[in-house]
């Protein structure tokens, strides 16, 4: 009897000892109480004593000694803390403050669906960060086409004069290969597709995500050459606002504001803006450059956290646009039998969406996402008037776990669209619907510590067009500290839709239906990277990244005008084909920010046996930015590029051309900026080169665009942002 008491007396004791030397806590956010999860915990002396802290907050370290006393708490967008600890029974409760600068240089992507940070993203994601968005929005504030383009491999194509309509190439491929979502729902296709990214402003978005090459085995059909996610910005516990004010020397005048603030369980984020452009003929050819714009955009959206670990999200997003142009006289109303040409388009776009996350557990989590969007568009000329609408949805359900060393996420999806002319104004193309149904597998398996692979497969059915399985694959590998790789392979299809984007827009009654014939477009893309990333003395970083990408479209869909005018869609045999490499390089030392680029591209439409290059593509690109600050007070940045020779329609060659830009910011204390700031210093125009439309004055016909035609523009903007801190 006495050694059975003596056993459980020693074990007790064991255990009590086991139990003084663990320290238990609960970790919340300082501001609003939520439990945080992924808080990491770890010794000051002792690198094999750590901890991170569960979907509850809660975290257990075990085995502490006298010298593992002071314990480090780390979490991402928080301010790190280190607390002298004691081990004991008892939970303790530390709370973490939110630290907006670190916040601020940490990138998380979302397009990849694992949101991996930026530079340990298997799959090559470029990001423009917050930071680049308010730049952005006091220089471009109305749109996102001036941003997107400066990025390396994308080239921002202007398909019409008169309505300053534009489409987004990536890697020499025509603009109907690129998807563009927003918060990971595919918004813009086909005829809504038309003014996507000219109602986007800077103001509203958080990030802009490049997947370039195919992506479509992440979102479904269409992201050929590549995808652009456009990242919302969502409320936090500190209330955020800016207000601008634009006017630039082109006519042009922005007013936008933002507002967004978060309690425990509700937030919301307020965008709304207003853009005025007058009618400008820059090259005075009696025709207008820049069309008379009218612009509102509205998006309100609200957020909900029944719980820590769960949120809603409600939005609509309304954008309303009005544009003219054409003929000069018949702008202002004193058209003639002469002076009669315009064109005026009227259009909104109404897109309701939802959103939705629950955290089960550490390992587990599921999301739902929907949307519809509305779009109606009047278009009236001096010859014809068209009204038709295109209705978008999408729907997904998926679940993201993580087992192990394998982070999974899987789900299905509905994705189509219906295009309808009105009754009274009925077009050949007619009406037409596409809907498709999906089914998505992702594995992130981090084989080594130095070494993740991610596999893919989607699996989708086409009511119209069939089946189509999209396998991709992707490496990532550190050699070492600095040096890492990246390989990467996937399939893609593009369905044929009659009112997708082209290289120049083309008259609605001239658009022919797709013939039964027509198949869908498929791609098999790859690319190879090799990047370096060196810090060094207090926060200065060198990044040099070189790639190299090739994209086989085979089946590809072809728009032929004959000569009545008439425009159809034929399948050719062989196969687009585009490759080559880029190249850029980034460095910020002591308050000074440089930024190299060049992109080589040889893109070839190999069904033609001669001249069989790709219409409006340059060869060569290259781009540097260099900027400079002086903290709190005043920021200074130089931009140049160079476009290299492209082949216009006649297979002739367009001349070179550089492009300059510079701009200087003067801050008033944390919350007032002053910017001033000036596009294409040289001026280059394509009406320098030749004169932008053929034909009469009544009955132009206007070539396609290689180049700027709005000219030298400056502008000057007010930003005042009332919650800001030093």
């Amino acid at each position: 009897m006495k050694k059975t008491l003596l056993l459980v007396f020693t074990i007790s004791l064991v255990i009590s000892l086991k139990a003084q030397n663990a320290f238990k806590v609960l970790v919340k956010d300082k501001t609003s109480g939520v439990n945080l999860q992924g808080v990491t915990l770890s010794s000051t002396t002792n690198a094999k004593t750590n901890a991170t802290s569960d979907a509850g907050g809660i975290a257990v370290v075990s085995n502490l000694s006298e010298a593992d006393s002071i314990l480090r708490f780390s979490y991402v967008g928080y301010k790190t803390i280190e607390v002298r600890v004691i081990g004991d029974t008892i939970t303790h409760i530390i709370f973490m403050e939110q630290d907006e600068n670190a916040l601020e240089k940490v990138t998380v992507v979302s397009s990849t669906r694992n949101n991996d940070p930026v530079e340990s993203a298997t799959t090559k994601v470029e990001v423009l960060g917050l930071e680049e968005m308010n730049d952005e929005s006091t220089l471009k504030p109305g749109n996102i086409a001036s941003i997107l383009g400066d990025m390396s491999g994308i080239q921002i194509q202007q398909s019409s004069v008169t309505s300053g309509n534009s489409n987004v190439r990536i890697q020499g491929l025509e603009g109907k290969y690129t998807q563009i979502l927003r918060d990971g729902m595919p918004l813009y296709e086909g005829y809504s597709g038309g003014f996507g990214i000219l109602s986007i402003p800077p103001l509203d978005l958080k990030q802009i995500e490049l997947i370039k090459g195919a992506a479509s085995t992440l979102y479904g059909g269409g992201a050929i050459a590549g995808l652009i996610n456009l990242v919302s910005k969502k409320p936090s516990f500190s209330p955020d606002a800016s207000f601008l004010v634009n006017q630039t020397t082109l006519k042009e005048t922005n007013i936008n504001v933002y507002y967004a603030q978060r309690w425990k369980h509700a937030g919301f984020t307020l965008f709304a803006g207003q853009n005025l452009q007058k009618q400008v003929d820059v090259d005075k050819d009696g025709f207008s450059d820049v069309p008379d714009i009218k612009s509102t955009i509205l998006h309100p959206t609200l957020f909900i956290y029944p719980t820590d670990k769960s949120y809603i999200s409600l939005s609509w997003s309304g954008s309303f646009d009005k544009r003219l142009g054409g003929d000069m006289l018949a702008i202002e109303g004193k058209s003639d039998n002469t002076h009669r040409y315009y064109e005026k388009n009227k259009f909104s776009r109404n897109t309701f969406t939802l959103m939705t996350e629950n955290r089960f557990n550490s390992s587990l989590s599921a999301t739902v996402k929907a949307s519809v969007s509305l779009f109606d568009r009047d278009e009236t000329t001096n010859t014809y008037f068209f009204s038709g609408k295109q209705n978008n949805f999408y729907s997904e359900a998926s679940l993201a776990a993580h087992v192990g060393q394998h982070n999974l996420v899987g789900g299905l999806n509905i994705t189509g669209d219906e295009f309808k002319p009105s009754s009274a104004t009925p077009a050949p193309v007619g009406k037409f619907s596409n809907t498709t149904f999906g089914a998505f597998l992702q594995d992130t398996w981090k084989l080594l510590e130095s070494t993740k692979i991610e596999t893919g497969l989607r699996v989708d059915h086409h009511v119209d067009y069939g089946n189509f399985v999209l396998p991709r694959i992707a490496l990532f590998h550190h050699f070492n500290e600095v040096w890492g790789a990246r390989l990467g392979f996937g399939m893609g299809y593009k369905t044929p839709n009659p009112l997708t984007q082209q290289i120049k827009d083309y008259d609605i009654y001239s658009i022919q239906p797709i013939s039964s014939a027509v198949t869908a477009e498929k791609s098999v893309g790859a690319n190879v990277e090799v990047n370096y990333k060196k810090e060094f003395g207090d926060g200065n970083t060198f990044f040099i990244n070189h790639a190299f990408f090739i994209t086989n479209i085979t089946d590809p869909i072809v728009a032929t005008e004959d000569v009545l005018g008439k425009v159809s869609f034929t399948n050719f045999s062989k196969p687009i084909v585009t490759k080559g490499f880029d190249t850029y390089v980034q460095m910020e030392v002591n308050h000074w920010e440089l930024y190299l680029g060049y992109t080589y591209t040889d893109a070839k439409r190999n069904y033609l046996q001669q001249n069989n290059f790709m219409l409006l593509t340059p060869r060569h690109r290259a781009a540097s930015v260099i900027a400079y600050e002086i903290e709190h007070n005043w920021r200074f940045g130089l931009e140049g590029s160079y476009t290299g020779q492209q082949y216009r329609e006649d297979y002739s060659k367009t001349p070179g051309y550089a492009f300059l830009a510079a701009m200087i910011e003067k801050k008033l204390g944390p919350k007032w900026s002053l910017v001033l700031n000036c596009e294409n210093l040289l001026d280059e125009r394509q009406s320098k080169y030749e004169r932008l439309y053929t034909g009469s004055i009544s009955t132009p016909s206007f070539r396609s665009l290689w180049a700027p035609i709005d000219g030298r523009v400056a502008n000057f903007s007010v930003r005042f942002k009332p919650f800001e801190k030093w």
